[in-house]
């Protein structure tokens, strides 16, 4: 089954992009994991991947996060 990524279905990938890098936000920026966590929800970048025609979602997890780092 192959499977279309619409901004009606992109919801239920963002949390597993936001696991991958809220540890290494909080490792990085010496925060709690509830704090990264709530940087990146506010974030530039996760405006971005909560946006289908982006097409940010399709970034892999370093990817994403050498563009958060961008953003701090």
């Amino acid at each position: 089954m192959n499977a279309k990524i619409t901004q009606d279905n992109l919801y239920m990938l963002l949390p597993l992009k936001i696991g991958w890098l809220a540890p290494w936000l909080s490792e990085d920026k010496g925060i709690s994991l509830t704090d990264a966590i709530n940087r990146i929800y506010r974030s530039k970048l996760y405006k971005k991947l909560s946006t289908e025609s982006t097409q940010y979602w399709h970034l892999g997890p370093v990817d994403l996060y050498n563009e958060l780092k961008k953003e701090f």
